[in-house]
């Protein structure tokens, strides 16, 4: 017997069940060129050494950069933040040059990676080495990535646990669904 509320979703659909996870801002550098974008696939792959994953479409210029860099940095923009998220993510630097300007993109470095550009305001960040697979990057824009350095706002990210119960609502992070729409992670449920 099916369980009440047990409703078809469509196909083209189904992808939005899982993708609630951390929306991420993906940066990268190269030749004196920087640039941001935001992603709503990225996810965990691998424990030792620590390994992700992310989707970075053909047309962005920031997949450019990490092709030509063979770096990129995941940092998960907060709620404060959601504005300035759904302009880099909608924007193109290839027809919006000024796309970060616009959208108040505040830059920094992290002591010893000079060479690649973080994003100030966010509630963490990693810096990722590409580990180059061309089928998939070039079959399914997909691009791993092993984290060489990560960093917290020690306010929202501390002893290794997230701590959103006791920060400030404004560093919950954002999970994208769709359509310019996202949640802010919420409360805490311990079993």
């Amino acid at each position: 017997m099916t369980p009440d509320h047990f409703t078809p979703v469509p196909l083209d659909k189904a992808y939005r069940l899982l993708n609630h996870g951390p929306t991420v801002l993906v940066s990268a550098a190269h030749a004196g060129q920087r640039n941001v974008m935001a992603a709503a696939w990225a996810c965990v792959l691998d424990f030792a050494p620590p390994k992700v994953t992310v989707v970075l479409d053909k047309a962005t210029h920031t997949r450019e950069l990490v092709e030509a860099s063979g770096l990129l940095a995941l940092q998960l923009p907060t709620v404060a933040q959601a504005a300035m998220t759904v302009g880099v993510g909608t924007d193109s630097a290839k027809t919006t040059p000024d796309k970060l300007a616009r959208h108040g993109v505040e830059w920094f470095e992290a002591p010893g990676h000079p060479h690649i550009p973080l994003v100030q305001g966010c509630a963490a960040w990693l810096v990722c080495r590409v580990i180059p697979e061309p089928h998939n990057q070039q079959a399914y824009d997909l691009f791993i990535g092993e984290v060489v350095a990560a960093w917290a706002d020690e306010r929202v990210f501390r002893h290794g646990h997230w701590e959103f119960d006791t920060a400030p609502d404004a560093l919950r992070t954002l999970h994208y669904v769709a359509g310019g729409q996202f949640y802010a992670t919420g409360a805490s449920v311990t079993v």
